[in-house]
């Protein structure tokens, strides 16, 4: 657990400047709530008042929903006003892009924004600075400019995954042979960094363990699980399955538990929900590597409120991840990672 703790007190620099910039208004309240579309709420301040708009890669997803809230806590600490949107699914690129200009067009002063591209949004994220709004980048890193990014090390992550991956392939004893990476869209940098990292971990012990079939759900939990089967019904001999996002776990988990092969095919995935949870619950998944998207919306609204206001926040920020599995879920810590709070985009 001290890995836990280590990872939210890299965060404390940002917090500690912004506690400066809106006097007395955070003590006590680092896990307060928001109320209200436009959060906000929090007393005095050069902050307060600052429009901050949050933008998520999808509003189908209680990952992000989970940003959202730390977003709107952070609105209520700090006395912001915080508008969230989102479009409807990871793929809709066209759609960030409009939430991007719809931002500039209402006059917010930040943009905290999970892009669906690393470079499809350049042009407007730099026509934002341009108008004088600062940008926070949370998750997915763009190949453009900005005031600062928050995101899991998802290379780092990744070798965690990896390396739990042929722990449950070494208790087997089989440690020769193929796994399935089951990812969910094709060039999306933090996949592609995570999908890496994972074969780095488990080359470190099981360098006979072959990671390089892989498949794309475009962000589909059917389409996931038809492909997993798909490749469990071709290939008996298969090991086991890396899912890299939560839709990409929930379909393997689906598939796994049809094929009455949980006992045999350990299933490591990434993030958290209530259907991944329930998965790891029953033994369908074996292991959770889960990041901390509260943190993103929290800490993402706190460096947009420094930027606006003539304060540098952190260039970047990796709150790290843990790995969750039946020993550990219920453990404090583990279970808050696991059960955070949601928030749907409201405007």
């Amino acid at each position: 657990m001290a890995r836990t703790r280590t990872v939210f007190a890299s965060s404390l620099v940002a917090v500690i400047a912004l506690v400066t910039l809106v006097l007395g208004v955070v003590v006590g309240r680092a896990s307060g709530s928001g109320s209200g579309d436009s959060g906000g709420g929090g007393s005095g301040g050069t902050a307060s008042g600052t429009k901050v708009d949050v933008i998520i890669k999808a509003s189908d997803s209680s990952f992000w929903q989970v940003m959202l809230a730390g977003s709107k806590h952070a609105a209520g600490d700090f006395g912001m006003e915080v508008g969230t949107f989102g479009p409807t699914s990871e793929t809709n690129i066209d759609e960030q892009v409009q939430l991007v200009e719809n931002s500039i067009s209402r006059g917010a002063k930040g943009i905290v924004i999970a892009p669906n591209s690393s470079s499809a949004l350049n042009s407007v994220i730099d026509r934002a600075r341009k108008e004088g709004v600062k940008v926070i980048t949370v998750d997915t890193r763009v190949t453009t400019d900005s005031e600062g990014y928050i995101g899991t090390d998802n290379v780092k992550a990744g070798v965690q995954a990896g390396q739990r991956m042929c722990e449950l392939l070494t208790a087997q004893n089989r440690t020769s042979g193929a796994v399935l990476i089951e990812s969910s869209v094709a060039g999306i940098q933090s996949l592609v960094d995570r999908d890496r990292g994972f074969r780095q971990g488990l080359a470190q012990k099981c360098p006979k363990v072959d990671a390089s079939l892989q498949r794309y759900n475009n962000n589909d939990i059917n389409t996931a699980a038809s492909q997993v089967n798909d490749v469990l019904t071709a290939n008996r001999e298969l090991l086991g399955v890396f899912a890299d996002n939560n839709t990409s776990g929930v379909g393997a988990a689906r598939a796994v538990k049809d094929n009455n092969a949980s006992d045999r095919i350990p299933v490591v995935a990434f993030d958290s929900d209530p259907q991944e949870n329930a998965a790891l619950a029953d033994g369908s998944i074996d292991a959770l590597v889960v990041q901390n998207p509260y943190f993103f919306g929290y800490q993402g609204v706190l460096s947009a409120g420094m930027a606006a206001n003539g304060r540098i926040p952190p260039r970047e920020i990796d709150p790290g991840a843990v790995v969750a599995d039946q020993k550990n879920m219920n453990d404090g810590e583990v279970k808050a990672l696991l059960e955070p709070p949601v928030e749907k985009a409201g405007g």
